[in-house]
């Protein structure tokens, strides 16, 4: 059995455990925008607390959308749309209408079909494609992006840049938000033969300090 590496599993760290919350926070209108960033708070919070506040189309955005508008919202008393992206569209859906590499992308589903379709189609366009993690969300931002630009795409369009996404040999830049993946990825590369183990500990360790959610600070505060 190998000794343990980074040493936060046991014992106590002067001045970390002091940061660790007593009980969890609640979302409130009064807080202030770093309450906010130190606190960890699961996707159905959010997204309760946006509706709350008056943001609107609440359900229909990604969590680091309604984070945004919620940032702003502590710090100005302003509700904001924290995208430019249609929220709304009206009309027959694509799925509907029978996915095809043909076919342009109007009125998007994102659900099993749909990802078995793409899934699919790039192995035929590039047998033995392995699944790359973080390709599919990247995807959907790309798909985002295009759409809100007036870029016309296909389904076609699509599964070649699912096939490109997950070909890619360098690194993927991380995604701008503190989340889970991010702090993951620096904690393995930084730490001396770290295991997921390992990084699923320490996550789960930041989650319920009192500190911004990232790799960088978890490592200040164990080593204060």
């Amino acid at each position: 059995m190998r000794p343990p590496t980074t040493g936060f599993r046991t014992g106590r760290t002067p001045g970390f455990d002091d940061q660790l919350m007593k009980s969890k926070s609640k979302l409130s209108a009064k807080m202030t925008v770093a309450e906010f960033d130190n606190g960890y708070w699961y996707a159905t919070e959010i997204k309760d607390f946006a509706q709350a506040i008056g943001i609107p189309y609440s359900n229909k955005l990604r969590k680091d959308e309604l984070e945004k508008s919620i940032r702003v919202f502590l710090e100005t008393g302003k509700v904001i749309l924290p995208t430019k992206r249609s929220l709304t569209r009206p009309g027959i859906k694509d799925i509907e209408r029978g996915l095809s590499l043909d076919l342009p992308i109007v009125h998007y589903t994102s659900n099993k079909k749909t990802k078995d379709f793409i899934v699919g189609e790039a192995q035929k366009m590039a047998p033995g494609l392995k699944r790359r993690s973080g390709a599919r969300y990247r995807l959907n931002r790309w798909r985002e992006e295009q759409l809100t630009k007036g870029k016309k795409i296909t389904y076609g369009d699509l599964v070649k840049q699912y096939v490109k996404l997950n070909e890619r040999e360098e690194p993927f830049e991380q995604i701008p938000i503190a989340c889970y993946i991010n702090f993951l990825s620096d904690f393995l590369k930084a730490e001396n033969n770290a295991t997921r183990p390992d990084a699923m500990a320490a996550w789960k360790q930041l989650k319920r300090m009192n500190v911004p959610k990232n790799y960088q600070v978890w490592k200040k505060a164990r080593s204060g």
